[in-house]
This record gives structure tokens, C-alpha cells and sequence, in this order.
């Protein structure tokens, strides 16, 4: 295949002092362009005949918090399979849901925990939902094997998990199935690896891990909900010796593979969109909440405490024990002060929030529980956004969620589960990392490129993306799932790291994707 670009040698304004006579000008008329000759298209060792695609919603082509048909056609697999397909690559066959409105029905009715929901829209103020009326059923197979193996929902130990796919486990409680899986099984007892090295193939795309991190992100590190899944264990458990489980099964079937590490979930726009202080007051609703009948009980609580504290030594050391940069005073002092909860007219309050990190006082003043105000060093998550402001109460704006009534765990990530999730993330792409290069696969560094995505953009043709929700044109509604403009974007990032492994040559013979060929969003009257 030979694909032509063209070099422009000389501006006009050049190429006309250049010109010595009326030959040379009309010369330079009839050749203003020359011709570069790129190189044609190769696999190099790259056997892409058959490709399998293993992994998440990130694979299944998830997007405006859905599955559905434009978002399948526009997943990173399908896309890569066009690629592969003008250099020796196979068909390739994807679990097309039913439409484009998405979601899953259970008995033929949407699930009441909007879990599998339509997919979102912005229809100029907003994401909203969707009728719920797709025909999809969790229960109606897809026929045949499916080289787009991307089971939404899906962690690292799910792949190995000969229950993922039985319908009956679908109604246990919690359910120990994946209806996305559900879908594709070849028996009730299949699991997602197993049915992806059934079809016997020659190169591989591995990108898992994600959700071992996200569910306790969007849970607000809420452990009762979701946790991180832990580093050790044997495969299926633990999250090394899972993935050195799952690389091994590839590589002792002869196939290829590229893989990519997870990126800082704290970098995507689910967690970096609402603002940690998003409450105007008025001054009468502000002097209120500061008064005796409101915050300043809590505040002077708080006063009377450290006062208890100071004059009894004991105590402050059992509270605040200290540590090697600060004394028990130091640290009762600071969090004190830190705990303290004020208003101001106008806009920029801060949102009060629940924090279990703070010190646990309700021995010495029951009313002490563990709040405080929000900084920008919090994270609220997305849907925190239609929830505060809020009243518990209808009627009743005393009930103000996250004014008079603190946010929950499951709407803030702290810093202190921020630096949880990053201890994690980094201690898994090293596993990551680790088995693409026993394995000679290639690597795709995706958490280097989400967090260009966050700190200036990252440029791609005449295109450079951000990770701002809805005008950065990285992120879909649901601020966690790329665009398809992003997903093309990664797709790339998969090419480039298959050149520098196997000595193909997607990049330099310009068969790169044009990233500005894939939409940022889909229409309400997609269907």
C-alpha cells in the first residue's frame, strides 16, 4: 500500500522573488508540490490473522455511561482490527448490543439500580437519561465467539472466575455474574480467558485492571461498597499473581500481545469536574449556619475540646499521639482548627463533608463527629454534582445536603484514599509492566498519557485533547469512559507501541488513525 503526503517547497510570495524570467515562474506553476513516498504498510513479526481483544468497558467500547451499538463500532479493538486487517488480519466480531440507546433488561424491564442504564446525552445544559427502552436482554446471548472480549465491569480476577458468565449467579445476592458476560459465555462455567484463547489467537490486546481500582474511586473510598483488590493472593484473589496467571495462559498459546498499565483514576474528569466549594448563600442563610443554633455549637465544641485536651496531658497524647515532626499539641491544635466549619455570603463555600481520617472525639463530646469542610485537595465525584444542594427534607432547607447535613463518605475522596488508590495504581503497573516484558509484549504507557490529558492536553494532529468534561473531547458524559475521539486517540498509542515491539510501521507509513474522524459526542436521536 502506498500512501502519498504532500510538501508544500515554497510560500508564494517566495517562489515569486525566486523567479528569474517568465520560465522560471510558469515552471513553478506546474510543479508547486512534490511528492514524499511513505512506506507501505507492514506487520513486521506482528501475526495479526486472528485478534482477540481481552478487558473492560475500556475495550468493549463503554461510553456516556453505556454499551451500545456507534460505541462498540467505535471501540479500541474494532478500530485496531481495521487497521490490521490491509496487513494479513482477520475478521472481527464484536457482542453488538440491540440499538444505540443502551442498557440491559432483566425480565424485560430495566434493573431498578440504573446499573445498566441508557447511555447519556448533552442536550445543551446537561447529561440526562434516556428512555429505558432497549431490548436487550441480560439473559439473550450473543451467537458465535466474539473477538472483542471486553466485558464492562470486568476486574483482573473476574477473568478467571468460571462463574462470570452463569445466568443463575445473575440473581444471587450480591450477583457473582456479569450480564455483559452473560451475553457472550460459551457455557454457564466459561470464563472470559478461557473463551478468548478458545479462538486460538495469533495477537492479543490486554488492557485490565482499571476497575481493581475504580470501583473504591467511584464509591468515594467507601470499603463497605468496594475495595481495592489486593496486591497478593493466589490468581483469582490476589492481583499479581492473577495478571502472571492471565499473561502466562497467553503466551503459552503462542499468540502476541500488546498491553497497557491503568491510568491515576484521581486525573479523570469523574473526579476533578465538581468543585470542592460550589455553595452561594445569602447572608441571612450564612449567619444562620455560623450561629449557636448551627455550626458555631459544633465550632465552640470544638474549642471547649482542646481546652479539655491542653490541660490534660494524658488524654492529648492518647488523641494525638505524637510523631517525628509534630508534638501532640502541634497535631491537636492543627486539626482543630482544620475541623472548624464556617460560612461566608456570596458564592465559594465550601461543602462540609464526613471524614474518617479525622480523630474520633464523640468519647469526649458526642456531638463531635468527624466533619469538616472540603478543600481543593478533596475530590467530589460526579454525581455529587445533582446531589448537593439538595434537602433531605423536602420543604425544609435545614436539611441542605452538604450545607446543614454533611456528605457522605460515597461522595469525597480524601487524600488519604487518594494516596491509596496511587499506591495501588503504582504497584499494579509495575506488575503490569513487569509481565509485558517477560512476556516480549508490547506496552502501552496509558497513565503517562491520561495525565497529559489533565495537565496541558495532549496534541494529535490538528486536535489537542483535555481531560475537562464535555469540552476537552477526551471524556464522554460519564466522566470516566473516553469519546470516541479518545478512544481513536488510545487506538494510536496501541499502534505506536506495536511498531517499537514488532517492527511494524503503522506510525511512519502514516496509517495512523485520524483522530479528528471520530465524534466527541452522539446525538439524542442516535438509534
Amino acid at each position: 500500500m502506498k500512501n502519498i503526503k504532500y510538501i508544500l517547497l515554497s510560500a508564494v510570495l517566495i517562489g515569486f522573488t525566486a523567479c528569474n524570467d517568465e520560465s522560471d515562474f510558469e515552471d513553478q506553476l506546474d510543479n508547486p508540490l512534490t511528492e514524499e513516498v511513505l512506506p507501505p504498510l507492514t506487520a513486521g513479526s506482528a501475526n495479526f490473522s486472528n485478534y482477540v481483544s481481552i478487558g473492560n468497558s475500556l475495550t468493549a467500547g463503554f461510553t456516556d455511561n453505556a454499551l451500545f451499538i456507534q460505541g462498540q463500532v467505535n471501540s479500541i479493538p474494532n478500530m485496531l482490527s481495521q487497521q490490521f486487517a490491509s496487513i494479513g488480519g482477520g475478521s472481527f466480531t464484536q457482542p453488538l448490543m440491540d440499538d444505540n440507546i443502551g442498557g440491559l433488561l432483566f425480565g424485560g424491564m430495566q434493573n431498578v439500580d440504573g446499573s445498566f442504564g441508557p447511555r447519556l446525552f448533552f442536550d445543551g445544559s446537561g447529561p440526562s437519561g434516556l428512555p429505558a427502552v432497549s431490548t436487550t436482554e441480560a439473559f439473550a446471548p450473543s451467537v458465535g465467539s466474539q473477538n472483542n472480549m471486553g466485558v464492562p465491569g470486568a476486574a483482573s480476577y473476574h477473568l478467571l472466575y468460571d462463574g462470570y458468565g452463569n445466568p443463575g449467579n445473575l440473581l444471587t445476592t450480591p450477583p457473582t455474574a456479569n450480564p455483559y458476560y452473560v451475553r457472550m459465555a460459551s457455557a454457564p462455567n466459561a470464563t472470559v480467558l478461557g473463551d478468548a484463547l478458545a479462538q486460538q489467537p495469533t495477537f492479543v490486546s490486554l488492557w485490565i485492571g482499571n476497575n481493581d481500582v475504580l470501583g473504591y474511586a467511584t464509591s468515594g473510598g467507601d470499603q463497605t461498597a468496594a475495595a481495592i483488590t489486593p496486591i497478593d493472593g493466589p490468581p483469582g484473589v490476589g492481583f499479581d499473581q492473577t495478571i502472571g496467571a492471565i499473561v502466562n495462559s497467553i503466551q503459552a498459546s503462542g499468540a502476541q500481545g500488546v498491553m497497557a498499565n491503568i491510568p491515576y483514576v484521581t486525573t479523570i474528569p469523574h473526579f476533578t469536574t465538581v468543585p470542592h466549594n460550589p455553595v452561594p448563600l445569602d447572608a441571612a442563610t450564612a449567619g444562620f449556619l455560623n450561629s449557636a443554633s448551627a455550626y458555631g455549637a459544633y465550632n465552640g465544641g470544638l474549642d471547649a475540646t482542646l481546652a479539655f485536651l491542653m490541660a490534660n496531658p494524658a488524654q492529648l497524647a492518647f488523641f494525638f499521639p505524637p510523631n517525628d515532626s509534630m508534638t501532640s499539641e502541634e497535631l491537636a491544635t492543627a486539626e482543630i482548627a482544620k475541623r472548624k466549619i464556617y460560612f461566608s455570603e456570596g458564592a465559594g463555600n465550601a461543602v462540609v463533608i464526613m471524614d474518617e481520617n479525622l480523630t474520633d472525639l464523640t468519647a469526649i463530646n458526642a456531638a463531635l463527629v468527624s466533619m469538616r469542610q472540603a478543600t481543593e485537595d478533596d475530590l467530589l465525584v460526579l454525581p455529587a454534582s445533582s446531589f448537593i444542594g439538595t434537602e433531605a427534607i423536602p420543604g425544609n432547607p435545614t436539611t441542605v445536603n452538604g450545607v446543614a447535613i454533611p456528605l457522605a463518605d460515597k461522595w469525597v475522596l480524601t487524600p488519604e484514599e487518594q494516596a491509596e488508590i496511587i499506591t495501588a495504581t503504582d504497584s499494579f503497573n509495575a506488575t503490569l509492566q513487569s509481565a509485558a516484558t517477560s512476556a516480549g509484549f508490547a506496552f502501552v504507557d496509558a497513565n503517562t498519557l491520561m495525565q497529559q490529558l489533565d495537565n496541558g492536553g495532549y496534541s494529535d494532529g490538528d486536535f489537542i485533547l483535555t481531560s475537562s468534561l464535555v469540552t476537552g473531547g477526551a471524556f464522554s458524559l460519564d466522566g470516566v469512559h473516553p469519546t470516541a475521539r479518545g478512544y481513536a486517540l488510545l487506538a494510536n498509542e496501541f499502534m505506536k507501541a506495536i511498531d517499537a515491539t514488532y517492527g511494524s510501521n503503522f506510525e511512519a507509513s502514516g496509517s495512523l488513525l485520524d483522530i479528528g474522524n471520530y465524534p466527541t459526542n452522539y446525538p439524542p436521536t442516535l438509534q
